[in-house]
């Protein structure tokens, strides 16, 4: 019985394995199916950005204040200002996560509604080319939809208090070169930083089978299509 039954399994199993193996050698990518895989590509990378620890010091430092400013500061922090500087970053980095987790749905709707005109060529340039294109197009008003997110976390976390203590001492220095406007700045700084995770997804996905978690990112991006 079962000398029987073993081929009569491979009979029915064996055709099917080369349909199947058929069917994926034979296809062939289509602008319909790249503009798909490059939306589910970045979704992915928006959806599983975790950017817990992103927001240094250093980089709020960077963000926030013009070089200059920042010099004065350094010099401020040796006359005893430097648990008030580190006190602000580090409340304002937390505002910058809980304004990052909070921005994924509005990643999300722009990439849903993303208009392209070539995306085969995004699928064939490699890279981050598809993060580099959400980025050229909708990166400007990306950033203005999360600067109102930005504006609550401040708020949430009192911070527009604790800024207008820590500018006080060197708004006369600063003049006309401190942009007050923390809200906006900071919004860019956590907007950079979503694509930079997405980008580091991109790279995942196109080098590492076990990334595509679709279908659709197995078709698409299983093979070098340049």
């Amino acid at each position: 019985m079962k000398k029987i039954f073993i081929p009569t399994l491979l009979t029915l199993v064996l055709p099917l394995l080369f349909s199947c193996s058929s069917i994926l050698s034979g296809y062939r990518l289509n602008e319909n199916d790249a503009a798909a895989a490059v939306r589910q590509l970045l979704q992915l990378g928006a959806s599983e950005s975790s950017l817990a620890g992103s927001f240094s010091k250093d980089a709020i430092m960077t963000t926030i204040f013009p070089e200059p400013v920042k010099k004065v500061l350094t010099t401020l922090n040796t006359l005893g200002l430097t648990s008030e500087v580190d006190r602000f970053t580090t409340t304002l980095s937390m505002a910058a996560e809980k304004t990052a987790a909070a921005s994924v749905p509005v990643f999300t709707r722009s990439i849903n509604n993303m208009k392209f005109n070539d995306a085969m060529r995004i699928i064939k340039s490699g890279g981050t080319s598809a993060t580099d294109y959400l980025r050229t197009s909708a990166g400007d008003s990306l950033r203005r939809s999360i600067t109102p997110i930005m504006q609550a976390a401040l708020d949430e976390y009192k911070l527009n208090a604790q800024w207008e203590q820590l500018i006080k001492p060197v708004k006369g220095i600063a003049g006309n070169r401190l942009n007050l406007d923390m809200a906006n700045l900071m919004a860019g700084l956590v907007s950079e930083a979503m694509f930079r995770k997405m980008a580091e997804k991109e790279i995942e996905v196109r080098n590492n089978a076990s990334a595509r978690t679709t279908t659709l990112l197995q078709k698409v991006f299983s093979r070098n299509w340049s």
